[in-house]
């Protein structure tokens, strides 16, 4: 199963390890463990014995810096290897033929005329039992022409369309959801952004994992479809093919935290609502239901085949706000579930190893400016560290990222049968700023909030697309 047009690939089908074609690949896989040595050798000669106590207080200060980035270098390069040559699990990929249950698809929507047309017509064309899906056009107080677009697909097909449309109550995202979940009927509910498109057989692969009655929430792979706009969308399509290919991938297969998105997922509408239901008020809605129904001992699960293809931003601008948005749902759910998630009895090891961090991932941007910060002082002040700026510099570039390493990137590149894309990786080095310094200002901004309330609303992406009609 897979989405149409898709081939089968090393890195999703069958069990057998996927192996190296070279020494080549071997060796540009120990490169990343470069800034190790670095790292080991700076140790001696941190705190000296006739040093200020501020000098030795921002030298230990950036040790454990140091620290955190090399325990994510391994975390990332564990992933990696493991992707590469570690047993495969996708345990739902063979179902095909099964007693499917009825399922509800939402769609929310707010101001979305330019793409919600492309993916409700692809709704009309999944390969689901005819009568046992709905789909839910959710439109949240749109100003465009959204309304109008969703009405004439349900004035076609009103068997299959039950739109809802929000006129009042708290914005955003979670909210709608919210609001709209108390009108599912059915046990599983699927979501979709409304700038996805779904391939023909997404919604099976989707309600498959839920016929195990341990799954609370699914995932599945998202795949840019305007990859050959510009720069930007080749190097964003990196980073997806890194995060989800290898990232997602890895930890379902090592039984970790495999991350529930709110762009092509579906949910266990009792394990949610067991767990508090929606988050109103996080803009991260689908990481906080990923910590909500792993607390109550609810497992997710990732679907590697399950592709579904989005619109990914096409100007700077669009990309850092979309970042910005992220962190700040991101860290919020950090501070909300951090202790939770330590103390927790139904939790593995494992899993509070991961989801820790898994909520980490965002901090560590200003963390890494602290650290530059901390290097360049200490360098000025003639006080040798080591080595210190350079192990910096390696880490950080091979290290962080959106949810992307280098590595990582590369074996998915080599997983997906598409090698010629790694020759734009160095250009991630310029996705890799403005991830840090917007997640790095936005951070920081909630360390020290302003006194006034911040107001909730829709945040979405600007989507570069013409407005399409249903063909």
């Amino acid at each position: 199963m897979g989405a149409p047009g898709s081939e089968p690939n090393p890195g999703n089908t069958g069990q057998r390890p996927v192996r190296f074609a070279s020494w080549g690949d071997v060796f540009g896989l120990l490169l990343g463990f470069a800034p190790l040595p670095f790292a080991i050798a700076a140790i001696p000669s941190l705190p000296g014995e006739h040093r200020p106590w501020y000098v030795q207080l921002m030298i230990l200060l950036l040790l454990v810096i140091i620290i955190l980035i090399c325990i994510y270098l391994i975390r990332h390069f564990s992933f990696t290897l493991n992707r590469l040559f570690g047993r495969q699990r996708h345990p739902y990929l063979d179902i095909d033929d099964a007693q499917w249950p009825p399922v509800t698809v939402v769609v929310p929507a707010h101001n979305e005329e330019a793409v919600i047309a492309k993916l409700l017509t692809a709704l009309t064309e999944v390969d689901y039992p005819e009568g046992l899906m709905t789909v839910i056009p959710l439109d949240d107080r749109s100003e465009d022409g959204t309304k109008e677009i969703i009405e004439g697909f349900v004035e076609k097909h009103p068997n299959l369309f039950k739109p809802f449309y929000r006129t009042e109550g708290k914005p955003g995202k979670g909210a709608a959801l919210k609001e709209c979940t108390d009108r599912v009927e059915t046990e599983v509910m699927l979501v979709f952004d409304a700038d996805y498109v779904p391939g023909h057989g997404v919604i099976k692969q989707l309600v498959s994992p839920f016929f195990d009655p341990e799954v609370g929430a699914v995932m599945g792979r998202v795949v840019p479809e305007n990859v050959g706009t510009n720069l930007l969308t080749r190097i964003l399509d990196l980073e997806r093919a890194g995060g989800y290919q290898v990232d997602q991938q890895a930890r379902m297969n090592r039984r970790y935290v495999p991350q529930y998105g709110g762009t092509v997922g579906g949910i266990r509408i009792p394990a949610l609502m067991a767990a508090g239901g929606w988050n109103e008020n996080s803009l991260a809605e689908d990481t906080d239901a990923t910590y909500r129904l792993l607390l109550e001992g609810w497992k997710t699960v990732y679907q590697n085949r399950t592709e579904c293809y989005e619109e990914v931003p096409e100007t700077w601008p669009n990309r850092r706000r979309q970042v910005t948005r992220w962190a700040r749902g991101h860290n919020s759910t950090l501070k909300r579930y951090f202790w939770k998630l330590l103390r927790s009895a139904r939790v593995t090891r494992a899993e509070k190893l991961d989801g820790t961090l898994l909520l980490g991932v965002y901090l560590m941007s200003p963390i890494l400016l602290i650290g530059w910060s901390l290097a360049f002082a200490i360098w000025l002040m003639g006080i040798n560290t080591g080595g210190v700026i350079i192990i910096l510099a390696v880490t950080c570039y091979s290290t962080l990222g959106n949810f992307a390493t280098f590595f990582e990137v590369a074996a998915a590149c080599r997983l997906d049968g598409s090698r010629q894309r790694i020759i734009l990786m160095p250009f991630i080095f310029l996705g890799f700023l403005v991830c840090l310094f917007s997640v790095s200002r936005i951070t920081l901004r909630r360390l020290f909030p302003e006194r006034r309330k911040e107001e909730l609303y829709w945040h979405k992406t600007e989507r570069a697309q013409r407005k399409t009609e249903e063909g």
